[in-house]
Protein backbone atom coordinates (compact mmCIF):
# COMPACT_ATOMS: atom_id res chain seq x y z
CA UNK A 1 0.00 0.00 0.00
CA UNK A 2 0.99 3.48 -0.72
CA UNK A 3 2.68 5.31 2.46
CA UNK A 4 0.32 9.29 2.06
CA UNK A 5 3.13 10.75 3.85
CA UNK A 6 6.06 9.24 2.44
CA UNK A 7 4.98 10.33 -0.70
CA UNK A 8 3.42 13.38 -0.18
CA UNK A 9 6.96 14.31 1.48
CA UNK A 10 7.98 13.26 -2.12
CA UNK A 11 6.27 15.22 -3.75
CA UNK A 12 6.95 18.45 -1.79
CA UNK A 13 10.79 18.16 -1.99
CA UNK A 14 10.31 18.88 -6.10
CA UNK A 15 9.50 22.55 -7.05
CA UNK A 16 6.41 22.83 -8.79
CA UNK A 17 5.67 26.73 -9.21
CA UNK A 18 3.22 27.59 -12.07
CA UNK A 19 4.35 27.10 -15.41
CA UNK A 20 7.13 24.42 -14.02
CA UNK A 21 5.61 21.43 -13.06
CA UNK A 22 7.27 19.11 -15.44
CA UNK A 23 9.60 17.39 -12.81
CA UNK A 24 6.93 16.91 -9.83
CA UNK A 25 4.99 15.32 -13.09
CA UNK A 26 7.64 12.91 -14.79
CA UNK A 27 7.91 11.71 -11.25
CA UNK A 28 4.56 10.88 -10.52
CA UNK A 29 3.96 9.70 -13.91
CA UNK A 30 6.85 7.30 -13.11
CA UNK A 31 5.38 6.35 -9.84
CA UNK A 32 2.28 5.43 -10.78
CA UNK A 33 3.78 3.21 -14.13
CA UNK A 34 5.29 1.25 -11.26
CA UNK A 35 1.98 1.09 -9.75
CA UNK A 36 0.77 -0.82 -12.87
CA UNK A 37 -1.45 2.11 -14.00
CA UNK A 38 -2.10 2.87 -17.43
CA UNK A 39 -0.48 6.26 -17.21
CA UNK A 40 -0.85 8.98 -20.07
CA UNK A 41 0.70 12.46 -19.66
CA UNK A 42 -1.19 14.94 -22.03
CA UNK A 43 0.24 18.32 -22.53
CA UNK A 44 -1.57 21.07 -21.40
CA UNK A 45 1.05 23.50 -22.88
CA UNK A 46 4.56 22.29 -24.33
CA UNK A 47 6.56 21.01 -21.34
CA UNK A 48 3.85 21.19 -18.94
CA UNK A 49 2.15 17.54 -18.70
CA UNK A 50 -1.26 16.83 -17.01
CA UNK A 51 -1.65 12.81 -15.88
CA UNK A 52 -4.20 10.51 -16.41
CA UNK A 53 -3.92 7.28 -14.58
CA UNK A 54 -6.52 4.61 -15.45
CA UNK A 55 -7.10 0.34 -14.80
CA UNK A 56 -8.84 -1.55 -17.38
CA UNK A 57 -11.83 -0.73 -16.13
CA UNK A 58 -13.78 2.61 -17.34
CA UNK A 59 -12.96 5.28 -15.27
CA UNK A 60 -16.23 5.84 -13.22
CA UNK A 61 -14.93 7.59 -10.19
CA UNK A 62 -11.76 10.12 -11.28
CA UNK A 63 -9.73 11.63 -8.11
CA UNK A 64 -8.54 15.09 -9.13
CA UNK A 65 -5.88 17.55 -7.78
CA UNK A 66 -3.19 20.05 -9.00
CA UNK A 67 0.22 19.88 -9.94
CA UNK A 68 1.39 23.47 -9.32
CA UNK A 69 2.01 25.62 -6.34
CA UNK A 70 2.42 29.00 -5.61
CA UNK A 71 5.92 30.71 -5.40
CA UNK A 72 8.05 30.35 -3.52
CA UNK A 73 8.74 27.39 -3.34
CA UNK A 74 9.39 26.23 0.33
CA UNK A 75 11.38 22.80 1.15
CA UNK A 76 10.43 19.33 2.81
CA UNK A 77 10.15 19.11 6.57
CA UNK A 78 8.54 17.06 8.92
CA UNK A 79 8.11 16.30 12.35
CA UNK A 80 6.37 13.68 14.43
CA UNK A 81 3.26 15.39 13.90
CA UNK A 82 3.29 17.43 10.65
CA UNK A 83 4.29 17.57 7.02
CA UNK A 84 5.75 21.27 5.88
CA UNK A 85 6.94 23.27 2.50
CA UNK A 86 5.30 24.52 -0.30
CA UNK A 87 2.22 22.22 -1.28
CA UNK A 88 1.95 20.15 1.63
CA UNK A 89 -1.60 21.07 2.04
CA UNK A 90 -2.50 22.87 -1.52
CA UNK A 91 -2.33 20.41 -3.05
CA UNK A 92 0.67 17.79 -2.53
CA UNK A 93 -0.56 16.16 0.32
CA UNK A 94 -3.98 15.73 -1.68
CA UNK A 95 -2.47 13.80 -4.46
CA UNK A 96 -0.57 11.36 -2.17
CA UNK A 97 -3.83 10.78 -0.25
CA UNK A 98 -5.60 10.17 -3.51
CA UNK A 99 -2.85 8.11 -4.87
CA UNK A 100 -2.75 6.22 -1.48
CA UNK A 101 -6.83 5.86 -1.67
CA UNK A 102 -6.56 4.36 -5.48
CA UNK A 103 -4.55 1.66 -3.96
CA UNK A 104 -6.57 0.76 -1.29
CA UNK A 105 -9.35 0.54 -3.65
CA UNK A 106 -7.60 -1.50 -6.16
CA UNK A 107 -7.13 -4.28 -3.12
CA UNK A 108 -10.25 -4.39 -2.54
CA UNK A 109 -11.06 -5.49 -5.81
CA UNK A 110 -12.57 -1.67 -6.83
CA UNK A 111 -11.27 -1.36 -10.77
CA UNK A 112 -13.67 2.02 -11.61
CA UNK A 113 -11.23 4.57 -10.55
CA UNK A 114 -9.00 6.59 -12.51
CA UNK A 115 -6.79 9.75 -11.16
CA UNK A 116 -6.18 13.14 -12.97
CA UNK A 117 -3.32 15.50 -11.77
CA UNK A 118 -3.41 18.87 -13.73
CA UNK A 119 -1.06 22.22 -14.25
CA UNK A 120 -1.40 25.58 -13.86
CA UNK A 121 -4.64 25.56 -11.70
CA UNK A 122 -3.46 28.49 -9.59
CA UNK A 123 -3.21 31.11 -12.66
CA UNK A 124 -5.44 30.44 -15.88
CA UNK A 125 -6.74 26.39 -14.99
CA UNK A 126 -4.81 25.50 -18.66
CA UNK A 127 -4.74 22.43 -17.26
CA UNK A 128 -8.31 21.44 -16.47
CA UNK A 129 -9.43 23.15 -19.85
CA UNK A 130 -6.82 20.23 -22.04
CA UNK A 131 -7.84 17.28 -19.61
CA UNK A 132 -11.87 18.59 -20.11
CA UNK A 133 -11.50 17.67 -23.73
CA UNK A 134 -9.73 13.88 -23.14
CA UNK A 135 -12.15 11.14 -24.34
CA UNK A 136 -11.77 9.43 -21.07
CA UNK A 137 -13.75 12.24 -19.37
CA UNK A 138 -17.41 10.96 -20.92
CA UNK A 139 -17.00 7.40 -19.06
CA UNK A 140 -16.55 9.22 -15.60
CA UNK A 141 -19.66 10.01 -13.62
CA UNK A 142 -18.31 11.64 -10.71
CA UNK A 143 -15.35 13.79 -10.38
CA UNK A 144 -13.88 14.01 -6.54
CA UNK A 145 -11.75 16.98 -6.49
CA UNK A 146 -9.06 17.68 -3.90
CA UNK A 147 -8.62 21.37 -2.27
CA UNK A 148 -8.11 21.95 1.30
CA UNK A 149 -11.09 21.71 2.95
CA UNK A 150 -10.09 20.23 6.55
CA UNK A 151 -12.02 16.76 5.59
CA UNK A 152 -15.15 18.47 4.82
CA UNK A 153 -17.28 17.82 1.64
CA UNK A 154 -17.73 21.62 0.34
CA UNK A 155 -21.73 22.17 -1.01
CA UNK A 156 -20.18 25.36 -2.57
CA UNK A 157 -17.48 27.22 -3.90
CA UNK A 158 -17.27 30.86 -4.63
CA UNK A 159 -16.46 31.84 -7.89
CA UNK A 160 -14.01 34.17 -9.17
CA UNK A 161 -13.31 37.34 -11.42
CA UNK A 162 -9.45 38.47 -12.03
CA UNK A 163 -8.87 41.43 -13.44
CA UNK A 164 -6.24 44.64 -13.62
CA UNK A 165 -6.91 48.17 -13.67
CA UNK A 166 -4.67 50.20 -15.70
CA UNK A 167 -4.00 53.91 -15.71
CA UNK A 168 -1.81 56.44 -17.82
CA UNK A 169 -0.49 59.92 -16.57
CA UNK A 170 1.57 62.55 -17.93
CA UNK A 171 5.10 62.29 -16.84
CA UNK A 172 7.76 65.34 -15.44
CA UNK A 173 10.03 65.99 -12.82
CA UNK A 174 8.84 65.53 -9.20
CA UNK A 175 9.63 68.87 -7.55
CA UNK A 176 6.52 70.05 -10.45
CA UNK A 177 3.52 68.15 -9.75
CA UNK A 178 1.12 70.72 -10.99
CA UNK A 179 3.72 70.09 -14.92
CA UNK A 180 1.91 66.62 -15.07
CA UNK A 181 -0.68 64.13 -13.89
CA UNK A 182 0.44 60.96 -11.82
CA UNK A 183 -1.23 57.55 -12.84
CA UNK A 184 -0.89 56.48 -9.75
CA UNK A 185 -2.90 59.31 -8.11
CA UNK A 186 -5.50 58.20 -10.37
CA UNK A 187 -5.18 54.56 -9.75
CA UNK A 188 -5.25 55.07 -6.39
CA UNK A 189 -8.95 57.36 -6.35
CA UNK A 190 -10.33 54.38 -8.78
CA UNK A 191 -9.61 51.84 -6.23
CA UNK A 192 -11.12 53.88 -3.30
CA UNK A 193 -14.48 53.91 -4.98
CA UNK A 194 -14.00 50.48 -5.88
CA UNK A 195 -13.20 49.63 -1.91
CA UNK A 196 -16.64 51.30 -1.31
CA UNK A 197 -18.75 48.74 -3.60
CA UNK A 198 -21.23 46.98 -1.93
CA UNK A 199 -21.02 43.72 -3.52
CA UNK A 200 -23.75 41.29 -3.98
CA UNK A 201 -24.49 38.73 -0.71
CA UNK A 202 -25.48 35.26 -1.08
CA UNK A 203 -27.63 33.47 1.75
CA UNK A 204 -25.35 29.90 1.67
CA UNK A 205 -21.88 31.61 -0.23
CA UNK A 206 -21.89 34.35 1.72
CA UNK A 207 -20.48 37.83 0.78
CA UNK A 208 -18.80 38.59 -2.54
CA UNK A 209 -14.92 39.58 -1.40
CA UNK A 210 -12.60 41.95 -3.53
CA UNK A 211 -8.26 41.60 -2.82
CA UNK A 212 -5.91 44.62 -4.25
CA UNK A 213 -3.53 41.82 -4.24
CA UNK A 214 -0.78 43.98 -6.63
CA UNK A 215 -0.18 47.64 -6.94
CA UNK A 216 2.84 48.61 -9.28
CA UNK A 217 3.42 52.26 -11.27
CA UNK A 218 6.28 54.28 -12.16
CA UNK A 219 9.39 54.17 -12.35
CA UNK A 220 11.43 56.87 -9.81
CA UNK A 221 10.48 58.76 -6.79
CA UNK A 222 11.50 61.95 -8.69
CA UNK A 223 9.56 61.44 -11.31
CA UNK A 224 6.38 61.69 -11.92
CA UNK A 225 4.51 58.41 -12.84
CA UNK A 226 2.93 57.74 -16.18
CA UNK A 227 1.48 54.39 -15.80
CA UNK A 228 0.38 52.58 -13.42
CA UNK A 229 -1.81 48.89 -12.58
CA UNK A 230 -3.58 47.19 -9.95
CA UNK A 231 -4.27 43.23 -9.87
CA UNK A 232 -7.69 42.30 -8.30
CA UNK A 233 -9.50 39.16 -7.57
CA UNK A 234 -13.25 39.22 -6.55
CA UNK A 235 -14.48 36.26 -5.07
CA UNK A 236 -18.37 35.94 -6.41
CA UNK A 237 -20.99 34.63 -4.85
CA UNK A 238 -23.29 34.89 -7.56
CA UNK A 239 -23.72 35.52 -11.58
CA UNK A 240 -20.82 37.41 -12.59
CA UNK A 241 -22.19 40.11 -14.47
CA UNK A 242 -23.90 42.40 -11.47
CA UNK A 243 -20.48 42.46 -10.59
CA UNK A 244 -18.89 43.50 -13.40
CA UNK A 245 -21.29 46.29 -13.88
CA UNK A 246 -20.82 47.19 -10.00
CA UNK A 247 -17.12 47.57 -10.81
CA UNK A 248 -17.73 49.42 -14.16
CA UNK A 249 -19.82 52.11 -12.16
CA UNK A 250 -16.89 52.76 -9.41
CA UNK A 251 -14.32 52.97 -12.00
CA UNK A 252 -16.18 55.37 -14.17
CA UNK A 253 -14.11 55.61 -17.06
CA UNK A 254 -11.18 56.58 -15.35
CA UNK A 255 -9.31 53.42 -15.87
CA UNK A 256 -8.92 50.25 -18.68
CA UNK A 257 -10.60 47.21 -16.52
CA UNK A 258 -8.79 44.32 -18.22
CA UNK A 259 -10.21 40.81 -17.49
CA UNK A 260 -8.13 37.58 -17.14
CA UNK A 261 -10.71 34.96 -15.64
CA UNK A 262 -14.16 34.58 -14.96
CA UNK A 263 -15.23 31.62 -13.46
CA UNK A 264 -18.77 31.45 -11.67
CA UNK A 265 -19.42 29.98 -8.27
CA UNK A 266 -20.83 26.51 -7.95
CA UNK A 267 -22.90 24.23 -5.63
CA UNK A 268 -21.61 20.82 -5.41
CA UNK A 269 -22.92 17.24 -4.80
CA UNK A 270 -22.85 16.05 -1.26
CA UNK A 271 -23.52 12.48 -0.41
CA UNK A 272 -25.47 11.66 3.02
CA UNK A 273 -23.05 10.63 6.44
CA UNK A 274 -19.94 13.34 5.53
CA UNK A 275 -19.33 16.17 7.14
CA UNK A 276 -19.84 19.20 5.04
CA UNK A 277 -18.88 23.26 4.89
CA UNK A 278 -18.75 26.32 2.38
CA UNK A 279 -15.50 27.60 0.76
CA UNK A 280 -14.53 30.80 -0.38
CA UNK A 281 -12.15 30.00 -2.53
CA UNK A 282 -12.24 28.38 -6.57
CA UNK A 283 -11.16 25.46 -7.86
CA UNK A 284 -10.66 23.59 -11.21
CA UNK A 285 -14.75 22.03 -11.36
CA UNK A 286 -15.86 24.91 -13.41
CA UNK A 287 -13.47 24.04 -15.83
CA UNK A 288 -13.81 19.86 -15.75
CA UNK A 289 -17.46 19.86 -16.51
CA UNK A 290 -17.03 16.72 -18.99
CA UNK A 291 -15.94 14.86 -15.95
CA UNK A 292 -19.30 14.15 -14.51
CA UNK A 293 -20.79 15.14 -10.98
CA UNK A 294 -18.21 17.25 -8.90
CA UNK A 295 -17.54 16.87 -5.25
CA UNK A 296 -14.66 18.72 -3.29
CA UNK A 297 -13.19 17.06 -0.42
CA UNK A 298 -9.24 16.89 0.10
CA UNK A 299 -7.35 17.00 4.26
CA UNK A 300 -5.58 20.39 5.69
CA UNK A 301 -6.50 23.93 5.81
CA UNK A 302 -6.82 26.70 3.59
CA UNK A 303 -5.70 29.06 6.41
CA UNK A 304 -2.10 27.47 5.68
CA UNK A 305 -2.34 27.51 2.18
CA UNK A 306 -0.17 30.16 0.36
CA UNK A 307 1.54 31.64 3.52
CA UNK A 308 5.11 30.19 4.37
CA UNK A 309 3.96 28.03 7.27
CA UNK A 310 2.16 25.51 4.71
CA UNK A 311 1.62 22.14 6.87
CA UNK A 312 -0.42 19.63 7.16
CA UNK A 313 -1.30 16.78 9.87
CA UNK A 314 -0.48 13.55 9.11
CA UNK A 315 -3.07 12.09 11.10
CA UNK A 316 -5.63 14.30 8.19
CA UNK A 317 -3.28 13.04 5.85
CA UNK A 318 -4.35 9.29 6.84
CA UNK A 319 -7.99 10.61 7.96
CA UNK A 320 -8.22 12.52 4.22
CA UNK A 321 -7.08 8.81 1.84
CA UNK A 322 -9.49 6.95 4.32
CA UNK A 323 -12.40 8.97 3.40
CA UNK A 324 -11.72 9.32 -0.21
CA UNK A 325 -11.98 5.18 -0.30
CA UNK A 326 -15.38 5.41 1.82
CA UNK A 327 -16.62 8.71 -0.93
CA UNK A 328 -15.31 6.47 -3.56
CA UNK A 329 -17.34 3.25 -2.69
CA UNK A 330 -20.06 4.86 -1.98
CA UNK A 331 -20.58 6.90 -5.21
CA UNK A 332 -19.99 3.74 -7.09
CA UNK A 333 -22.52 1.57 -5.10
CA UNK A 334 -24.56 4.46 -5.98
CA UNK A 335 -23.72 3.95 -9.42
CA UNK A 336 -24.15 -0.01 -9.78
CA UNK A 337 -27.67 0.26 -8.27
CA UNK A 338 -29.03 3.31 -10.57
CA UNK A 339 -27.69 0.38 -13.49
CA UNK A 340 -29.77 -2.27 -11.50
CA UNK A 341 -32.82 -0.46 -11.78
Amino acid sequence: MTDPIALARRLVAIPSVTGEEAEVARFLGSHLTGLGYHVELQEAAPGRPNILATTDAPPRVVLSTHLDTVPPHLPAGEDEACLYGRGACDAKGIAAAMVAAAERLRAEGVSEIGLLFVVDEEMDSRGARAANGHPLARQCRWLINGEPTDNRLAVGSKGSLRCSLRTEGTGGHSAYPERGASAIDRLLEVLADVRAVRWPRDAVLGETTCNIGVIAGGTRPNVIAEKAHADLQVRLVADPAPVRRLLEEAVRGRAEIEVHTCVSPVRLTAPPGFETCVVAFTTDIPNLTAWGSPLLLGPGSIHVAHTDREQIAKADLEHGAELYVRLARALLTEHRVVAAR
